[in-house]
């Protein structure tokens, strides 16, 4: 691997900004989700007894020593997250492993406080990246200056195994599941509607030629599979170039999920890491036109020997890939039909580093990088085999067979969130529709009207919205508790509660307009919670695009009628520890 000072930069900038992002989208909820009049008020979180600052789960429980109430905590740590990653942002001298190190801090407080709302895929995602930064960023903040080190292709190897752990076992997870919407290739066209917030592009995508739609998840299997197994470590760069390609530009992959299903924190990830597939030399190539005489020099026979054969090697991957597609997936085309179908099948960077360190001039400096390169390469050792761990499940091993040593240190830091397991959960995507929660309150009983939440679909009439980057927490819990249907978690309970106090915290979750919210007058008395599966619209047979964008059929009821008296929620209430005021 060459020098990665340039795209090392960009990791860490594209770091930095999704900081800024995931901190200002929490801080502008806290209110709703943790404040006191809040569905989860975090002050019941607080521990009676203070305990020493290394015991401290969260820098939250450091609020009362300086005088701030548990919600002005939470407000501040977001407030800190954006300064420190703003100013990374907008100065290089700030992309430095201490400032890294304080947004980790702030945000695992959030992550270890914030509860069901907090423990997505993409915060753990963030977090383990988090941590990647502050190996990757240099040590210079305090020296006044930063420069390469020789460690750096090491630490930011890391990275690279992180974007290979994620896209792989996403895409082997998504056949391993035995989810038949991926074996039939229908898939694409069911995640258009059943992802978390899909835009109003997804409704045009999902008009697109049914054999179309499914070469699009022929490409984003092979994209999340074949490729990243033979070409994000392969020795020969241009193959690492292809694999960086194929996964940032490719319709079908990150472009297409990030303008068909707004653009997410996840997405935004994924594009980050996939910087670590780049070296200097590719940015160098497209600086421009080379000066007179700099042309290449004639080459000897060996090294033409060694070109052709790369080439060769090059072309052997290409064909490998192209004999997958086609193989692998049984591709049959009906072409007086006009439909496709499938039959779906599922099947030394230290060393060199070190020299490099020995060859800096000086004796102080050559001890000063080796020392540096040990420290970082035993870390990287360490994360790399803490990583391995939580992929046993996949592989039919047991954690027991781990190294005793490995599985035991795994244990002690996994409350640290050093490493995330990705794809071993695969989430089914189901072919019956999209299944949602539709909130109705009434004053007598008789008369019902919807309180639709603005991030997600409820009036069918309404136009899917531009979400990202901010990350809308109700609207994705609400959308995972529609998949499992369950109606009794606290976060729940709360929310129905708060609705039924009209907290207006709470209701600006739901809407911040409030002409749109039809109790913003007087909270309702009753409330209850309906379940309906949501369709696309399909012009081309229920004419009715020009009116509605969603479809939708009564499921059964999610929730049943309850007040704020009612015995019911009361019970559930208790049992969540939340004190109803």
């Amino acid at each position: 691997m060459g020098e990665v000072k340039t795209p090392r930069q960009w990791f860490l900038w594209s770091i930095a900004l999704i900081y800024v992002c995931a901190f200002a989208s929490i801080y502008v909820q806290i209110p709703g989700l943790y404040g006191d009049e809040g569905i989860l008020p975090v002050r019941l979180q607080m521990p009676k007894e203070q305990r020493p600052l290394l015991e401290q789960e969260s820098l939250l429980y450091l609020g009362p020593s300086l005088g701030l109430a548990p919600q002005q905590t939470l407000e501040l740590m977001c407030l800190l997250g954006v300064a420190l990653g703003l100013g990374a942002v907008l100065l290089e001298p700030l992309r430095d492993s201490l400032i890294y190190l304080c947004l980790q801090a702030l945000y695992l407080s959030l992550y270890n406080v914030g509860g069901d709302f907090l423990h997505s895929k993409w915060d753990v995602l963030l977090l383990e990246a988090g941590v990647l930064a502050v190996l990757v960023a240099p040590l210079g903040l305090l020296r006044r200056h930063s420069s390469y080190s020789y460690h750096d292709p090491v630490s930011f190897w890391l990275t690279r195994w992180l974007f290979f752990r994620l896209t792989f076992c996403t895409g082997v997870s998504k056949l391993a599941s035995g989810d038949p919407t991926w074996y039939d290739l229908s898939a694409l066209s069911h995640h258009l509607e059943n992802q978390m917030n899909p835009t109003l592009l997804a409704w045009y995508v999902h008009q697109l030629p049914d054999w179309l739609l499914r070469l699009g998840a022929v490409v984003v299997l092979q994209s999340e599979i074949t490729v990243p197994l033979v070409t994000f470590f392969a020795p020969i760069r241009r193959l690492r170039l292809f694999g960086f390609y194929v996964q940032v530009c490719c319709l079908f992959l990150q472009l297409c999920y990030i303008l068909t299903g707004n653009c997410s924190l996840l997405n935004l990830l994924s594009i980050t890491l996939s910087f670590s597939l780049l070296d200097d030399d590719h940015f160098n190539s497209n600086s421009g036109p080379k000066k007179k005489g700099q042309e290449k020099k004639p080459r000897s026979y060996g090294q033409a020997l060694v070109s052709y054969l790369t080439l060769l090697m090059e072309l052997a991957v290409y064909l490998f890939i192209l004999y997958c597609f086609i193989t692998l997936f049984k591709i049959q085309i009906n072409w007086e039909e006009k439909t496709l179908s499938s039959k779906t099948m599922l099947i030394n960077l230290p060393s060199v580093s070190s020299v490099s360190c020995v060859c800096t001039r000086g004796i102080a400096s050559k001890l000063w990088s080796l020392l540096q390169w040990a420290v970082i390469t035993v870390a990287a050792a360490a994360v790399f085999a803490l990583s391995v761990v939580p992929y046993t499940s996949m592989a039919g091993m047991s954690v027991s067979k781990v190294l005793p040593a490995v599985r035991d240190a795994y244990r002690a830091v996994e409350r640290y969130q050093l490493v995330g397991a990705y794809g071993i959960q695969h989430r089914l995507i189901s072919a019956e529709g999209r299944p949602e929660i539709i909130l109705e309150g009434s004053y007598d009983g008789l008369t019902w009207t919807e309180m639709n939440p603005m991030y997600k679909p409820g009036n069918v009439n309404a136009v899917p919205p531009i979400v990202g980057p901010h990350q809308p927490r109700l609207e994705w819990l609400m959308w995972q508790a529609a998949q499992g249907g369950d109606d009794t978690s606290p976060w729940f309970t709360g929310l129905i509660q708060r609705l039924l106090q009209g907290k207006p915290e709470v209701v600006s979750l739901l809407q911040v307009d409030e002409a749109q919210y039809p109790f913003s007058q007087r909270p309702p008395a009753l409330i209850k919670a309906k379940l309906y599966n949501y369709h696309f619209t399909d012009p081309a047979k229920d004419k009715t695009h020009l009116q509605n964008w969603w479809r939708r059929q009564y499921k059964k009821d999610f929730f049943p009628i309850v007040n704020l008296d009612d015995p019911t929620l009361k019970k559930l209430l208790e049992e969540s520890g939340l004190k109803v005021k």
